[in-house]
C-alpha cells in the first residue's frame, strides 16, 4: 500500500496498482482467440465475448463504461474498485482487510458501477469535488435522496425498495472498505458511515427467513392461463408448426432480401401477367396489404374504392422476380391487377385454408385461426411459442437463466426403466450460485414439459443441434402478449376463459409449483395437470442428482409441506376446542392425542409454573404427529403405525414408510379422519354417484351394487362430518 499513499499525492492519471493490467487475464476470462482484451485504461471494458457467460446476462451489462465518470480521479477510483471486486487474489485486493474474498459476478458489479456513476453525479450536484470532503452528514443526505421517490415538482410520492437502498448504502461503503486501495482520491481516513453497519441493515433489508419474498400466481390468473397454454400447446402447436414453415418459405420468395431478385427500371409486364394467370389457373387470391400499410395509401391520395387499394403489389412484384413495384408502373399494370382482382379477389396470406379444431369449452368446431397477415402470422407462433415457455416452466419450476440455457436438443432419449413407465428427462445448465459457465444438468420432468420444449424446438426457424432454444428473452414481455391475446377477440373466439389481471413472472411460477406440490392433492395444477406426476418426476430427479437444481427445488417444497403440516394440526386443535371434533376410523385415536395436549395448557393440572400459550409453544407440542401427516384427496391420514395402515395391508408392503395414498380407502382404515373441509368431496361423489345408479339398465345388477355401496358409504361419511359439526353447534 505504500506505493498508493505516495502516488495519491501525485497523481499522473495512471493507477499505482494495475496500471497496463489485462482486466480480463486478472478476472480469470476467457476470451476467443484473436478477439480484443480490454487494458485497465480503456474507458470502456467490453466483456461481450468472454466465454461461459450465462445467457441471462443482457448485452448491456457486459460493457462497462467508465466515461460516464465526469472527474477524472473518480474515474480511476471506479475501475480500482471494479478490478479489486472481480480479482479478489490480486495481491493488492488480498491485503485489505474488509475487501470480498469472492469473486463478485459480473451482473453485480455493473450494478456497482451505476450506482458509483450515481453518487459521483450526486456529488458533483451539491458541490462536493473531492471524495475527501465525504462526512456522515453527505451520507446520510445520499440516502436520504435514494430513499424516496419524487414526482416532477420534487415531492415525495413513495419510497424505493430496500434492495436500492441497499445498493446506495454499499456504494459508500465499499469506498470505505477498499479505500487504501485507490490512487487517485479517498474517503476520509476517520469515516465510518452509519456506525459501521452493513449496507442491508441500513437499508431495513428483510432477511427472508420468516416468509419467501416471492408471492405465488394468484388462483383466478393462474387457472385460465394454465389452461390457455395447454389448450395452445395442445391442439394449436402443430399447426403453428406448419404455419411458422409456410412463413419461412414465402419469405424466401417474397421477402425484400430474398436471393434472386433483381432491380429493373422498365414495368415487368410479361413477369406479372405470367405471375396473375398463376393466380387466376388455381383460383388463389392475391396477397393482401395489411391494414396500416392501407391506412398509408390513403393517406397518399388512394381512392378507397380503388379496387387494388388492399393488393399487396410489392409481394408481387418479388414473386415475379423484382425487388419493388415502382408507383410509376401503375399506368401500365393497373388493367391486368384489376382483372386479377375481379376474378380471384384479395385475401390474407397465410393460414386461408386453415384446419379445424374444436374450442376450448368445448362448445364447436372452428378453423384454428382466421386468415392472417404475415406480421399477424409471425406474432401468433410467438403466441404459441410463449404457451410452450409457460407450460414449462410452471410444470418444471426451472428458473429463467435455466430456461435460457436450454438448446436445440435438451430433449434427451427416452428411458423406460420399468415397462409402460417413460422417464423423460431435459438437459441444460445450472447457472445460479455456480462457476462461471454454469454447471450442467438434467431435469427429469412429466410428458407435457417434455412435448412442449418439443413443440418449441419445431418452431424454431433454426434445427441445428445446439442453438438455444429460448435464447435471452423478457418473460414479463412475452407474458403480456400471451394475455392480451387470449383476452382479444382470437382468443374469445376459441372459447378461451380471460386471463385476469395480475403479476406473472418465471420467479412466481416455481414458488407456485412449490407450494401447490407441499399442499396437495388440491390446486390449480391438479386440475390441469396430474400434480402426483409431477411430484414424482421431481423427486426422480433429485435422486438421480442429489445436489442438482430440482433437488434445491425439492428441498423448498418439503420445507413448504413441514409448514403446511403444522398449520393444519394446529388448525385441528383449535377446532377441537372449540368442540368442533373429526370424524372417521381414526378420530378417537386423534382426539385423544388432541385431549392429551389440552391437558397439558391447562393451568390447573400443570406440573410446573411454566405452561404453554402460544402458537409457538403449542406447535412445538404438536411436531411430531404434523410430520406423520399426509393429505389424501379426501382425508387426512395420521401415518402414525405402518403396521395398521390399510393401504400397506393391501398392497403387501406392510414395512413401508410412507402410506400410498392412491390406495387409501378413509372409511375403512383406523389411521384417517374425515373433517368438514372435505365435506364437499364426498358429497360431490354421492351426487355423481346417484346419477350413475339412475341411468344403469336393470340388467347391470353387479355394477349396481357396486356403485349401491360406493354411494351408501359415501353418505355415511358425510353423516358422520354432519354428526361432528351438529354437535358442536348444539353445544354452542
Amino acid at each position: 500500500m505504500t506505493t498508493a499513499l505516495a502516488a495519491a499525492a501525485a497523481f499522473d492519471g495512471r493507477s499505482a496498482v494495475f496500471a497496463g493490467a489485462d482486466v480480463c487475464r486478472e478476472a480469470g476470462f476467457t476470451l476467443p482467440e484473436g478477439t480484443g482484451r480490454p487494458v485497465f485504461e480503456d474507458a470502456v471494458w467490453d466483456f461481450t465475448d468472454v466465454l461461459g457467460l450465462p445467457v441471462q446476462l443482457a448485452l448491456c451489462t457486459r460493457r462497462f463504461d467508465f466515461a460516464e465518470i465526469a472527474d477524472e480521479r473518480w474515474r480511476l477510483v471506479g475501475k480500482e474498485l471494479v478490478l479489486a471486486m472481480l480479482a479478489p487474489q490480486h495481491p493488492a485486493v488480498a491485503l485489505l482487510a474488509r475487501a470480498h474474498r469472492t469473486v463478485l459476478h459480473l451482473t453485480s458489479c455493473a450494478g456497482r458501477l451505476d450506482e458509483l456513476i450515481r453518487f459521483c453525479r450526486w456529488l458533483s450536484e451539491h458541490g462536493v469535488s473531492s471524495l475527501a470532503q465525504i462526512d456522515t452528514h453527505i451520507c446520510d443526505a445520499y440516502m436520504a435522496h435514494r430513499r424516496y421517490v419524487l414526482d416532477e415538482h420534487g415531492a415525495v410520492v413513495g419510497e424505493q425498495s430496500p434492495g436500492t437502498r441497499r445498493t446506495a448504502a454499499q456504494v459508500v461503503v465499499d469506498l470505505v472498505n477498499y479505500r487504501e486501495l485507490f490512487t487517485a482520491d479517498r474517503v476520509p481516513a476517520d469515516l465510518r458511515p452509519w456506525g459501521g453497519a452493513t449496507a442491508s441493515a441500513i437499508a431495513e433489508m428483510p432477511s427472508g427467513r420468516t416468509e419467501n419474498k416471492t408471492q405465488p400466481v394468484d388462483d383466478a390468473v393462474m387457472q385460465p392461463m394454465l389452461a390457455a397454454a395447454l389448450f395452445l400447446m395442445s391442439s394449436m402447436g402443430p399447426h403453428a408448426v406448419e404455419l411458422a414453415w409456410q412463413i419461412r418459405e414465402a419469405d424466401k420468395l417474397s421477402a425484400r432480401k430474398a436471393r434472386g431478385l433483381r432491380a429493373v427500371h422498365v414495368a415487368p409486364e410479361t413477369e406479372l401477367a405470367e405471375l396473375l394467370n398463376e393466380y387466376t389457373d388455381t383460383c388463389t387470391a392475391l396477397p393482401m396489404l395489411a391494414d396500416h400499410h392501407v391506412a398509408d395509401r390513403l393517406a397518399n391520395g388512394w381512392s378507397p374504392d380503388d379496387p387494388l387499394l388492399a393488393v399487396a403489389t410489392g409481394v408481387l412484384a418479388r414473386q415475379a422476380g423484382v425487388t419493388q413495384f415502382e408507383a410509376r408502373w401503375m399506368h401500365h399494370l393497373r388493367g391486368p391487377l384489376v382483372d386479377a382482382v375481379a376474378s380471384v379477389g384479395v385475401k390474407e396470406v397465410f393460414a386461408r385454408d386453415a384446419a379445424e379444431i374444436t374450442t376450448a369449452d368445448t362448445s364447436s368446431a372452428l378453423p384454428w385461426t382466421l386468415p392472417l397477415h404475415r406480421l399477424q402470422a409471425v406474432a401468433l407462433v410467438g403466441i404459441v411459442r410463449t404457451a410452450s415457455m409457460i407450460v414449462l416452466a410452471a410444470a418444471s419450476g426451472m428458473r429463467a437463466s435455466e430456461l435460457m440455457e436450454l438448446r436445440i436438443g435438451c430433449r434427451l432419449p427416452l428411458e423406460e426403466p420399468v415397462p409402460g413407465l417413460t422417464r423423460y428427462r431435459l438437459a441444460s445448465k445450472v447457472v445460479k450460485g455456480q462457476p462461471l459457465g454454469g454447471t450442467d444438468d438434467e431435469w427429469v420432468v412429466i410428458e407435457p414439459v417434455y412435448r412442449a420444449v418439443e413443440l418449441a424446438e419445431d418452431l424454431h426457424d433454426d434445427h441445428q443441434d445446439g442453438a438455444l432454444l429460448f435464447g435471452r428473452f423478457a418473460f414479463s414481455v412475452r407474458y403480456k402478449w400471451f394475455r392480451n391475446w387470449v383476452n382479444s377477440p382470437a382468443g374469445h373466439r376459441l372459447g378461451l376463459a380471460p386471463i385476469p389481471d395480475g403479476q406473472v413472472n418465471l420467479r412466481r411460477l416455481r414458488r407456485t409449483l412449490a407450494l401447490e406440490m407441499a399442499y396437495r392433492p388440491g390446486g390449480v395444477l391438479a386440475s390441469k395437470l396430474h400434480l402426483k406426476h409431477i411430484a414424482v418426476a421431481t423427486t426422480e430427479g433429485y435422486a438421480s442428482r442429489p445436489g442438482g437444481a430440482q433437488a434445491k427445488l425439492l428441498a423448498e417444497v418439503n420445507k413448504h409441506e413441514s409448514d403446511r403440516n403444522l398449520d393444519l394440526v394446529l388448525e385441528e386443535f383449535r377446532n377441537y376446542q372449540q368442540g368442533i371434533l373429526p370424524a372417521g376410523p381414526g378420530a378417537r385415536s386423534l382426539t385423544e392425542f388432541f385431549a392429551s395436549i389440552d391437558e397439558q395448557l391447562d393451568p390447573a393440572t400443570a406440573t410446573a409454573p411454566k405452561t404453554q400459550r402460544s402458537d409457538r409453544d403449542v406447535l412445538n407440542l404438536l411436531t411430531k404427529r404434523a410430520k406423520v401427516l399426509h393429505l389424501g384427496p379426501a382425508n387426512y391420514c395420521w401415518f402414525t403405525d405402518p403396521s395398521r395402515a390399510l393401504c400397506l395391508k393391501l398392497a403387501g408392503t406392510p414395512t413401508a414408510d410412507r402410506p400410498l395414498i392412491g390406495m387409501c380407502d378413509s372409511a375403512r382404515c383406523p389411521q384417517a379422519t374425515h373433517h368438514p373441509c372435505h365435506r364437499p368431496v364426498w358429497a360431490e361423489h354421492a351426487e355423481r354417484t346417484e346419477t350413475f345408479l339412475g341411468q344403469l339398465g336393470t340388467t347391470r345388477k353387479t355394477e349396481r351394487t357396486r356403485l349401491q355401496a360406493d354411494y351408501d358409504r359415501a353418505l355415511r361419511v358425510v353423516a358422520e362430518i354432519d354428526t361432528a359439526n351438529t354437535a358442536h353447534e348444539e353445544s354452542s
